[in-house]
């Protein structure tokens, strides 16, 4: 069974070396997304979120709304276990895929397939099964046989192309977004897209961050909006 439960979460970042009563610190009081507060010994805390709960099960499509800053991907990466919670918890059962940097763990100075091996190693892909899904990969990357060459040797779209095609060969109950991918150029984009869709229609929970109200309204059975790392309002 697939679930994400969230009870009080909270995310403090201290801020080090800082003065709040200085004007660069009252003007970035201003500009910042998340909420200033003074902790021990005056280091300034930005809160990224405060006191986020909610719930979603299997067949759950839910979207998260706000400005820059707002909070949605620390929410999305407290999810993924990037970031521990400071308070409250978040619990997530089944497997879970996050979107969020595809590129992240890729060595320039590895091959393609070199690559393809570190990333799924990364993503919790056994080395025989990694095996099996490199000619899938390659294939739908259409690299040919740059894929035996140094990845720094890719333009960043073929490196794009490379790290979509890998992320998206692996299924998981959870998928999480940080805004809809949409990679290379029009052809490939438009195959991309078809992957994507089976993905997330696979998928038995989607978290996904966007600044497109259409886009959430028609993806999304449940919506959040996040302001100053709060949830302001619920659909």
């Amino acid at each position: 069974m697939a679930q994400i439960i969230l009870k009080n979460l909270s995310i403090d970042f201290p801020v080090y070396g800082s003065n709040g009563r200085s004007l660069k610190n009252m003007a970035f009081n201003a500009l910042t997304g998340g909420v200033i507060a003074a902790g021990a010994n005056s280091v300034q805390i930005v809160r990224a979120l405060d006191e986020i709960s909610f719930e979603c099960g299997e067949g759950d499509r839910v979207g998260l709304m706000g400005h820059n800053g707002s909070g949605k991907s620390t929410l999305l990466r407290a999810i993924a276990g990037i970031y521990e919670p400071t308070r409250g918890s978040v619990h997530v059962t089944g497997s879970l895929m996050s979107m969020l940097t595809i590129t992240q763990g890729m060595n320039a100075d590895l091959t393609g397939h070199q690559n393809i091996m570190l990333r799924a190693a990364l993503l919790g892909v056994g080395r025989k099964e990694a095996r099996r899904m490199v000619d899938g990969i390659v294939e739908f990357s259409d690299l040919g046989d740059f894929i035996h060459m140094p990845l720094r040797t890719y333009s960043s779209g073929m490196a794009m192309r490379l790290a979509f095609s890998i992320a998206t060969s692996i299924e998981a109950d959870i998928l999480l977004m940080d805004e809809w991918l949409s990679v290379g150029d029009q052809d490939f984009s438009q195959k991309a897209k078809t992957r994507l869709d089976a993905m997330v229609s696979k998928a038995k929970i989607l978290v996904l961050a966007s600044h497109n109200p259409d886009l959430i309204n028609s993806l999304c059975n449940r919506k959040y909006t996040l302001v100053h790392g709060r949830i302001t309002a619920a659909a």
